[in-house]
């Protein structure tokens, strides 16, 4: 149940609060809330003798303030304002556009903290993708026969378009009987890039199979 506390500035409103914090250190729980921040707004000054306990717990929201911000403050006054009942009103309104979901003086995660360890873990992301090893890789491709059509066959070849797939130099190598094999490099960045699925889910499969009967790893390197 949310607790109300007015005129803090006063004699009254910190009787109010005197009696509320006896037997606490803290305005909610066991530990420093943001509650504590809010009412510590509306206080003017570390209140008297005769309020104990609130005293107490002015100090306690004090050295946790001091210790969040460590920084020698050289003190700060405010002209045209009155006695402190004609201050009160400006302090308060500062402390209620403190919103809870804005602050956020003790290490509470905002939404914009979330983003922006969620931008910095895409970064990392993208950062490793990016140094992903690679490797030269070195392709038999056969025809069905010596009536194959090679240069189809090289176009069929380099009609496989991917991310991280590369390719490169080629030349035909005589295998016999009049039939001749391509041969061509191929560079990938392993992450993206599988050879045995390149091979059997592309190559070896329609359209590319109508001049490729077969493709065989020669070579595997990594660069």
């Amino acid at each position: 149940m949310a607790v109300t506390f007015s005129d803090l500035h006063t004699e009254s409103g910190l009787k109010t609060l005197e009696e509320f914090l006896s037997g606490k250190t803290y305005v909610s729980g066991d530990q420093l809330t943001k509650d504590d921040i809010k009412v510590y707004g509306f206080v003017s000054e570390k209140p008297g003798s005769s309020f104990p306990s609130a005293a107490k717990w002015y100090d306690v929201v004090s050295s946790h303030l001091a210790a969040s911000f460590p920084g020698k403050a050289q003190g700060v006054k405010f002209a045209g304002q009155g006695a402190p009942a004609e201050a009160a009103p400006a302090k308060a309104a500062a402390a209620a556009a403190a919103d809870d979901d804005d602050l956020d003086l003790f290490g509470d995660e905002t939404e914009e903290d979330k983003k922006a360890a969620e931008e910095r873990e895409a970064a990392k992301k993208t950062t490793k993708k990016k140094e992903s090893g690679k490797s030269s890789v070195l392709l038999d491709v056969k025809p069905w026969d010596d009536e194959t059509d090679m240069k189809k066959l090289e176009e069929a070849v380099r009609s496989i378009q991917m991310e991280g797939l590369l390719w490169g130099a080629s030349k035909l190598v005589p295998v016999g009987y009049g039939i001749k094999k391509l041969q061509i490099m191929m560079t990938i960045v392993d992450d993206l890039v599988s050879v045995d699925s390149l091979i059997e889910e592309h190559l070896t499969v329609e359209p590319c199979n109508e001049y490729i009967q077969s493709c065989d790893i020669v070579a595997f390197n990594k660069i």
